[in-house]
């Protein structure tokens, strides 16, 4: 993973407290509860880290393993899980291994779901982690990837009133966020593509993000249920999610 360190490890998991963080949360968990199949199903979260989307997909009753090839990230996952009910931690099985290697160090088991969140904006190629997502992907398993939206740079510098920044940002497909780490974006076209050498067929995307992305580290106020019922229309409707900071695709394997 080009760009990720120990340091990281201990800083990204805070992300999650602020208000970005948790509409950035809710609002994939809820588009991708449109399309998952409902439990008993096996999920892969390729690149899960702490557990952020695993651990609540096992309380609903979901079988999850977490493949991540970093151990800092993974203990995370371990203390959140150690609050957790017996049969929930019973449910959550973790691999450190890279997310490439899934066909392999899995013994070529195979998914109703495979999840990619925030990880492909650290790869330098996301092709292979792409194709190794469709290899343990069974017939007919959803396919959820969540990465930064390479048409929509400038939004969150121009709204911060960074302007010379948000001009640099028309024509570049990498950026550095709140983490200081640059990273990569990408737009639907490119993403699709990718997933359709694998067989995989997108059905649906969203924007992430739409209204709420330049508010930094401000943490959710008491018009957070608004905000985030604003969000989720934004991010299925025309134009508006083609600004969101992120995009979610989903799609099937064929």
């Amino acid at each position: 993973m080009s760009g990720w360190s120990p340091e990281l490890s201990e800083r990204f998991p805070e992300q999650y407290e602020t208000l970005r963080g948790m509409l950035r949360q809710r609002l994939v968990s809820r588009q991708l509860g449109e399309h998952i199949k409902k439990p008993p199903a096996r999920v892969c979260d390729v690149g899960g880290g702490a557990g952020h989307q695993a651990i609540p997909l096992a309380r609903l009753g979901y079988e999850v393993t977490i493949l991540d090839p970093s151990e800092e990230m993974l203990e995370k996952a371990r203390d959140s899980l150690a609050s957790e009910d017996g049969p929930v931690r019973e449910r959550v099985r973790m691999v450190c291994e890279p997310g490439e290697e899934a066909s392999r160090v899995l013994k070529g088991e195979t998914f109703d779901a495979v999840l990619c969140h925030g990880v492909l904006m650290y790869l330098e190629d996301p092709g292979p982690l792409i194709r190794a997502m469709g290899e343990v992907s069974r017939p007919g398993a959803i396919v959820s990837i969540l990465t930064k939206n390479a048409d929509a740079l400038a939004m969150r510098p121009a709204l911060e009133g960074r302007y010379r920044d948000a001009l640099e940002a028309f024509d570049s497909n990498r950026d550095s966020g709140r983490l200081g780490v640059l990273t990569r974006a990408h737009t639907v076209g490119e993403i699709s593509g990718m997933l359709a050498k694998s067989n995989v067929e997108t059905i649906r995307w969203y924007g992430v993000r739409v209204f709420a992305d330049h508010l930094g580290e401000e943490h959710p106020g008491p018009d957070f249920a608004d905000m985030l019922e604003a969000e989720w229309e934004a991010g299925r409707r025309d134009p508006y999610r083609g600004v969101g900071r992120m995009i979610h695709l989903v799609g099937r394997k064929k």
